[in-house]
């Protein structure tokens, strides 16, 4: 067949994505390109002679080289071609693999199978090759390098941030660690259901009609088969595998795919000027913007975002593929072959996903002023939207209300609450840090600093405002949360 040029191709996977992305895209090749699909039905045709030879006790090595010679000599332009003759894919593949097969074993090509028997088993050996191939080392190679990530900046304070607002303080790491313990989730949920692909030889309506008429038990015709492509038999077949084992890999490949784009929006967000506590490497020659010089935009991680939003619709179409009248109708034909579409800008997230992390830096002194409330210049007023640094209800350090409002509410101060918001309302008023305006209220700040003795927070009441002037200090157990995460998901990278 005539080799197109690249740029003639319709889909931006053939194309964009094979020049930008061209060791994903080689990886895949082997596996969901239309020659893999070929080449993988021919395997399937030379497994089902391999079984037939083998309970007839007639398979030898010798035997079997011959086969594996003959698969290697169909070539995709060769079925194609015979297909416009058959107007049958899988009658042209036979057609030409009888052909090349030694003439005695030309009968046993596709005896006793239906259609559906090479395809979807093809399609189970194939997509458990890729997962395990491509999709499982990209995103434990993902996983690593935000295990590397959440590890290194365990200790760097960051203000948390809830509604879009700023809220208790963490840590950078901790931030990270979510996805560490999300993605890391997932990928043992992809590898498990990865494994649990099935394949069948149980012809036309799932009964074994046609094998009944060839041997003893055609449920061990079935085992043989299936056991040369690394597969097991569906449970209950109609003319079709059962379609929940392959719908459960995809759609836990989308549950994966939601949390990378989840973790690229959080990063997108991050990298705003206002915020300014993360950035995505940038090469000398790379250009953010066509108009503007100094632009150096978050494109990878919404370039990820992007192909989720592109790729994720597709799981209703893998619901709506569950659905087959009686033993079978064609309605999932044409769909189906769109899996590849999916599994490939999958990769390519992941992939992409890989180089933001890769190349992500951490602005420690932005996160700490972020946290502290210092980007609030003194000469500009800090309204209640928060200034330019974004500072939580316009005061400085208000971050620490949570803990004066629970040591306050400790002493037995039942309405602990309303006295912190308050004093919370007149530092803004008054643009004051919280700490300072904590500071007019002795009463409410000697019960405090008294009870933060008592726990041994602090050596005396009198260091209680030193407390209140560093929120970095009441970060929690993110430090440690994000250090055990680390270390409990690495283990899946192979580290």
């Amino acid at each position: 067949m005539e080799a197109r040029n690249i740029f003639r191709n319709i889909s931006p996977i053939d194309h964009r994505y094979s020049i930008s992305e061209a060791a994903v895209f080689e990886s895949l090749l082997p596996w969901i390109s239309e020659e893999a699909s070929v080449a993988a039905c021919v395997k399937a045709e030379v497994a089902l002679i391999i079984a037939h030879l083998t309970v007839r006790g007639k398979l030898n090595p010798a035997v079997r080289a011959e086969l594996e010679k003959a698969a290697a000599a169909v070539e995709s332009a060769e079925v194609y071609a015979e297909e416009e003759k058959t107007r049958h894919n899988i009658r042209a593949l036979v057609n030409v693999l009888k052909r090349k097969v030694p003439a005695e074993l030309a009968p046993l090509v596709h005896l006793g199978a239906t259609s559906v028997d090479i395809l979807d088993t093809s399609l189970s050996y194939r997509m458990a090759g890729v997962t395990r191939e491509v999709t499982l080392p990209l995103l434990k190679k993902l996983e690593r390098l935000l295990c590397d990530f959440a590890e290194r900046e365990a200790e760097t304070p960051q203000v948390g941030r809830t509604h879009g607002q700023h809220a208790v303080p963490i840590t950078l790491g901790f931030a990270i660690a979510e996805y560490v313990s999300r993605l890391g989730k997932s990928i043992l949920e992809i590898e498990k259901r990865s494994t649990e692909l099935k394949g069948k030889l149980a012809g036309a309506v799932g009964a074994y009609n046609a094998t009944s008429m060839i041997v003893k038990d055609p449920e061990e015709l079935e085992r043989i088969y299936l056991a040369e492509l690394g597969l097991e038999p569906s449970e209950h077949s109609t003319q079709l595998v059962e379609p929940e084992y392959l719908l459960r890999l995809l759609l836990e490949c989308n549950v994966a795919f939601g949390i990378i784009a989840n973790l690229a929006d959080d990063l997108r967000n991050l990298q705003r000027s206002e915020i300014g506590e993360v950035r995505e490497g940038f090469s000398a020659d790379q250009v953010g913007s066509s108009t503007m010089p100094q632009k150096r935009n978050p494109w990878n991680s919404e370039h990820v975002k992007s192909l989720w939003k592109a790729f994720m619709p597709r799981v209703q179409t893998f619901f709506m593929d569950q659905i087959s009248e009686h033993q079978r109708d064609l309605s999932n034909s044409a769909s189906q072959r769109f899996i590849a579409d999916y599994v490939a800008g999958f990769c390519l997230a992941i992939s992409r996903m890989t180089g933001v992390i890769e190349g992500l830096g951490a602005d420690r002194e932005r996160l700490l002023a972020n946290l502290r409330g210092n980007a609030c210049n003194a000469d500009i007023a800090c309204n209640a939207g928060g200034g330019a640094g974004g500072v939580s209800a316009g005061i400085s350090g208000g971050v620490l209300a949570e803990p004066a409002y629970i040591l306050l509410a400790e002493t037995g101060v039942s309405d602990a609450h309303e006295v912190i918001r308050r004093i919370t309302l007149k530092a803004e008023k008054e643009k004051l840090s919280f700490a300072a305006a904590l500071a007019q209220e002795p009463e409410t700040l000697q019960k405090i600093g008294g009870k933060m003795a008592e726990l041994g927070l602090i050596a005396s009441p009198a260091e209680v405002l030193s407390f209140f002037e560093k929120p970095e200090c009441y970060c929690g157990l993110a430090a440690k949360k994000a250090k055990a995460l680390v270390q409990k998901y690495k283990k899946i990278t192979g580290e």
